[in-house]
């Protein structure tokens, strides 16, 4: 049996007390000690957390009690999750709703989880783990059923030489299991870790900044002022006046004798530094999530026009990266290696890129205009059935042979009306 013995940051300690109370417990003896920076991804494992120069210890629960962390991980996982995909033939581009694969991505993962609810999920795992993983459930001619998520740290990773990878997964009933990459559908961060890992400094610094002022108003915060006096006072008196002065808080009046002077305490620059450090984490913690800080309400530099297009780019930058995943991972788990020659599975952007009324059907209009959309395909777009003759690629605006379509034929009057 192996026993740790961690380093911390400034000071060393050992553990080799408790690794000896632990072997007698367990009846065994200390083989071999070894010594690493409690910073090494060795003690993540031990201590369950990662321990930063502020004091404080980050895991993915400490690190979701800062709201820019619990923003910035709802709304990227919550963005994939209502992003509709679709199976479509790469050539004809015609969805195949008949192919196994459409159900699991467009309606139900399985019986109790909708197709969203699974990408949210895992999109979620990856974000505060580094890893998202599901098992593939199939029938009995190997056509994929299911999704199944699966506890990131019920998982292990292995590769070949190849970089094959393959997943050895813990059971709940015990024992343990190995299954191909065909049958575990993995999303990942860009390069397996978390970017709460990456930003632990920036997180850990919200969290004692928080737990710092929690504290602060916890002793009623800073006094806006203090009492003085120039004659000195017995303790009779002091407590007196100390009784008087307690009413204040109540909105009693305060009545000041034998000399006692109201001092006020103004703002400090100390106090304005305090909270520009708190505005920077929150910046630090979108620039690991990659994410425009305005998505997270920190609104000081944000006017109507660059947090328009600040909520493009993180369409553009933060989550068709992760749909682009999304997208290979289904495919290398839903299709067979001759249908993934054939057939896509693709997400539909348009979902996160609504926009007004009014500039929604000018783009229709001139979409059924350069004949690139049919009417019954802005039909079904609108969520409205087909209507008769709407197939045809056509300009309503001008006739087949470039003029100007003729005028409606007027109404013939009824002479008995």
């Amino acid at each position: 049996m192996r026993y740790i013995e961690a380093q911390e940051l400034l000071r060393v300690f050992t553990l080799s007390s408790i690794t000896k109370r632990l072997a007698r417990l367990f009846g065994q003896g200390v083989t071999e000690q070894k010594a690493f920076t409690l910073t090494s991804p060795e003690a993540f494992g031990l201590f369950g957390g990662l321990p930063v120069r502020s004091g404080v210890t980050v895991t993915s629960a400490t690190a979701l009690r800062v709201p820019a962390v619990a923003a910035a991980v709802g709304f990227i996982a919550e963005s994939c999750a209502k992003m509709p995909f679709k199976p479509h033939d790469e050539v004809t581009k015609e969805v195949l709703r008949k192919h196994p694969a459409f159900k699991i991505v467009r309606k139900r993962a399985n019986d109790w989880t909708s197709a969203g609810e699974l990408r949210e999920q895992l999109t979620r795992d990856a974000l505060l783990t580094g890893h998202g993983f599901a098992q593939v459930v199939r029938n009995g001619i190997g056509q994929p059923l299911e999704l199944h998520r699966i506890e990131p740290g019920a998982v292990s990773v292995k590769t070949d030489d190849y970089g094959e990878p393959s997943y050895r997964i813990r059971l709940k009933g015990g024992g343990d299991t190995v299954l191909p990459y065909t049958e575990v559908l993995h999303i990942s961060t860009l390069d397996g870790v978390s970017p709460i890992t990456h930003a632990k400094e920036a997180i850990g610094l919200a969290l004692a900044a928080e737990q710092h002022l929690a504290n602060w108003f916890g002793r009623d915060g800073r006094p806006s002022g203090y009492l003085s006096n120039e004659d000195t006072i017995d303790a009779k008196e002091a407590e007196k006046i100390t009784t008087g002065w307690a009413r204040v808080k109540s909105g009693g009046t305060a009545i000041l004798d034998k000399g006692t002077k109201y001092n006020g305490i103004s703002t400090s620059n100390t106090d304005a530094e305090f909270y520009n450090n708190r505005i920077e984490q929150i910046r630090e913690i979108a620039r690991a999530f990659r994410i425009p800080v305005t998505m997270l309400w920190e609104l000081s530099h944000g006017t109507m026009a660059n947090t328009e297009q600040l909520a493009l780019q993180f369409m553009q930058l933060t989550i068709m990266p992760w749909l682009d995943r999304w997208k290979d991972a289904y495919a290398r788990v839903l299709l067979s290696p001759e249908e993934a020659d054939d057939i896509e599975i693709e997400y539909e952007p348009k979902a996160m890129l609504a926009v007004d009324f009014a500039t929604q059907a000018t783009a229709f209009s001139q979409f059924v205009a350069m004949r690139a959309m049919t009417p019954n395909e802005v039909r079904a777009a609108l969520n409205k059935p087909p209507m008769e003759g709407g197939d045809e690629l056509a300009n309503p605006f001008t006739t087949s042979g470039g003029t100007t379509a003729p005028a409606p034929k007027p109404q013939e009057e009824n002479p008995d009306e």
